[in-house]
């Protein structure tokens, strides 16, 4: 999985499937979204991909995407956001919902 920052952040999203983890170091439910997001990552093929914001690290882009509690589970597609999920996911529902776009 791609650790996003600031810069890289918007050609990573621009084309394709892409999630992206919003989490910290200091988040108990943000290490138990990881292992399930980084098994994820390696069953995905094609242009569906996985990546993450720490957000002490990138303030800004929290602050862009209104992350108000983590883990923060943003859903873009072509560059364009459609969908947010609040709280640990199960890999079952993330590959549902990544079918869905």
């Amino acid at each position: 999985m791609e650790e996003l920052t600031n810069q890289t952040f918007d050609a990573a999203i621009a084309s394709g499937l892409t999630l992206v983890d919003f989490w910290a170091t200091w988040c108990g439910p943000c290490r138990m979204q990881t292992p399930i997001l980084e098994e994820l990552s390696r069953e995905l093929s094609g242009n569906k991909k996985i990546a993450k914001v720490n957000v002490d690290q990138e303030r800004d882009l929290a602050l862009k995407f209104g992350i108000q509690s983590i883990p923060t589970i943003l859903v873009f597609q072509e560059g364009r956001l459609v969908d947010r999920l609040v709280g640990v996911r199960m890999k079952d529902e993330l590959k549902q919902i990544m079918n869905e776009y």
